[in-house]
């Protein structure tokens, strides 16, 4: 398999196949991105993962002073 995110400077490209693809069916397609919010070379990983925080940022518990006891976890009788 081979994708490309490209910028074209003109109409005309030129594409290499790999040699297991030469003489097979194989499927080409072009279509524009409209969004460069999902092109991951236009956003850098901090801002990503600044992104993914403030958005789980409502959602997140303290759970540090959390203890699990187990006996009471298995106690059936009450």
């Amino acid at each position: 398999m081979i994708r490309e995110i490209i910028t074209p400077k003109n109409a005309s490209l030129t594409l290499l196949l790999p040699d297991e693809m030469i003489g097979k069916k194989v499927e080409i397609i072009a279509f524009e991105i409209e969004s460069e919010t999902h092109n991951s070379s236009g956003t850098s990983k901090e801002n990503r993962l600044r992104f993914i925080e403030e958005l789980t940022a409502p959602y997140q518990v303290d759970l540090s002073n959390y203890k699990f006891d187990r006996n009471e976890a298995n106690d059936y009788n009450t």
